[in-house]
């Protein structure tokens, strides 16, 4: 250890971890949380889990959810992933994100737990959903989001109480499969013992799960099922007054249902407003979302109608951002690329090669000129390039 490192002591090491993971799935191994897990479940005491699993909407789901718990008097985490700007970002606790004393504590809890040698081998995911276990052992409930997956996701080696589905589309193929049916049976194979499915775009899902459940001896909910009309009627009253884009009405509706099938009594206006980068107007004329795949740019050009925009865009290599851009096409007056800083950023050539075959202009993202409408969309590292070229947030 060098002298600095005893200087600085724990924090150091917790800037290291911050510093030297990686962002992404970097080392695929199947059972090497399942072997962590097992390695410290002994230590840790767990509270209520609700899991969320989807394509889209988990994020805003949880939200809705974790703050109508924390209303009715109950201590709440709430785990998401990416972060825009800040790691603090995945870990909520109580109203807040989890400030860096917090999160330190939980780091060091961790690797209290951990030998050295599974510590370093635990991908960034997976040491920091071990950091929600330690952080959020005092609460009554944690609403914990899946990363990518379902059945493998790092998340799913905790027993849940409640598991919660948003919608399911095709998205990270080279991970989940080729198919709906594929990506629908592996991220509802994380299913726990009761299961609320939100709206799905594909029916195939509602089969899926119907057979997935009937494997388990799951139960499994619709959640358009769960309220009665006069809930229904809040959740929209509140819905207009949050002003809430279509497709963030219907997580409303299955963070309510959520909370119907636990028993806890609601308050629609109890239910905040979503995550920041959800359709987020954070200029009178740019709006940024961090939505990233097929699924969400239909649910954007849907909300847009008609309107025209500058899109300031970007896309991981991994994403079919041919088809984003044709989903979004009819919207684009010209799209802006912004570099991103990120390995798994697609080249810019392939960006401009379907651009120039879908014929949408285009050119290098220079700033907001103010007589333009601008809708800032790829992905959180977009998100994160944007504000930090443009100071606006």
């Amino acid at each position: 250890m060098s002298p600095r490192s005893r200087a600085r002591g724990p924090l150091l090491k917790y800037a290291e971890f911050l510093d030297a993971k990686p962002l992404y799935y970097d080392k695929i191994d199947l059972e090497r949380m399942p072997r962590a897990w097992e390695q410290v479940k002994s230590r840790v005491t767990l509270p209520k889990i609700i899991h969320l699993v989807g394509t889209n909407g988990k994020g805003t789901t949880g939200r809705f959810l974790a703050s109508a718990l924390l209303h009715a008097g109950y201590s709440v985490g709430h785990y998401t992933s990416p972060h825009i700007l800040r790691f603090n970002e995945r870990l909520w606790l109580n109203g807040s994100d989890a400030d860096d004393a917090q999160l330190q504590g939980a780091f060091e809890k961790v690797m209290g737990w951990l030998d050295a040698e599974t510590a370093e081998a635990l991908s960034y995911f997976e040491f920091t959903t071990l950091m929600a276990a330690a952080l959020y052992e005092s609460c009554d409930y944690v609403v914990m989001e899946a990363g990518l997956g379902g059945e493998f996701d790092a998340t799913a080696v905790f027993e849940k109480t409640l598991t919660l589905v948003t919608p399911i589309d095709i998205d990270h193929q080279a991970f989940l499969g080729d198919t709906i049916e594929a990506i629908a049976a592996t991220k509802l194979r994380a299913m726990g013992p009761t299961v609320i499915l939100g709206l799905q775009p594909h029916e195939e899902v509602y089969a899926i799960a119907s057979e997935i459940a009937a494997e388990r001896g799951a139960t499994l909910l619709r959640c358009e099922r769960l309220l009665d009309e006069d809930a229904i009627m809040a959740l929209q009253k509140r819905a207009e007054a949050l002003a809430l884009p279509a497709y963030l009405r219907d997580n409303l509706t299955l963070a309510a249902s959520a909370m119907q099938v636990l028993g806890v009594p609601f308050d629609a206006e109890s239910f905040s407003a979503p995550l920041f980068g959800r359709l987020s107007r954070i200029a009178p004329n740019v709006l940024l979302d961090v939505g990233h795949n097929v699924l969400a740019a239909r649910a954007i050009a849907r909300e847009l109608g008609a309107q025209k925009v500058v899109l300031v865009y970007n896309s991981y290599g991994d994403k079919d951002y041919a088809s984003i851009l044709a989903a979004l096409r009819e919207n684009i007056e010209r799209v802006e690329l912004i570099e991103v800083q990120s390995e798994r950023a697609a080249a810019r050539e392939a960006l401009v090669g379907a651009l120039e075959a879908l014929q949408i202009p285009y050119a290098s993202f220079e700033g907001v000129q103010a007589q333009k409408m601008y809708l800032v969309f790829g992905s959180f590292s977009v998100a994160e390039a944007f504000i930090k070229m443009t100071g606006l947030k």
